[in-house]
């Protein structure tokens, strides 16, 4: 009996999916003539309805008729999207089209006395551009 050996098939699995490290400049600004002390947030990232993200935003003090601006450090990836998401079209335009959403909550101090409960709720829109890795239509 002679038996016929066969080489095996090796191949990659092509899925769509995506991985990114976004550094999110954030700013508060703060109209009132007394400081805005903000608690500790985070803000979320979405691709359609699914987070593919989400940073730590540190609590801190805005003070009186100023902007805080800060950076935080995001990692986005697409690992627990829907397999029927528009994903593999989106990928292929070289857009994606993604959503961001934070709370913060605090108190806006007014002649060292007054103590007022404020909460600012932030929700924006924007394209990533995967090909030269920049931000549009910030919204």
């Amino acid at each position: 009996m002679v038996m016929k050996v066969k080489t095996p098939t090796f191949r990659t699995a092509s899925s769509p999916s995506f991985n990114l490290m976004m550094n999110a400049e954030l700013g508060v600004k703060n109209t009132n003539f007394g400081p805005y002390k903000f608690d500790s947030s985070t803000i979320y990232f979405y691709y359609g309805s699914s987070q593919v993200g989400s940073a730590l935003i540190p609590n801190s003090k805005d003070g009186f008729k100023s902007t805080k601006k800060f950076t935080v450090a995001v990692d986005l990836t697409s690992v627990n999207l829907p397999s029927n998401s528009n994903l593999a079209t989106d990928l292929a335009s070289g857009v994606l089209s993604l959503t961001s959403q934070s709370t913060l909550t605090g108190k806006v101090e007014l002649m060292m006395i007054i103590k007022k409960k404020k909460t600012i709720n932030m929700n924006c829109t924007m394209d990533v551009n995967i090909t030269t890795k920049e931000l549009h239509n910030l919204t």
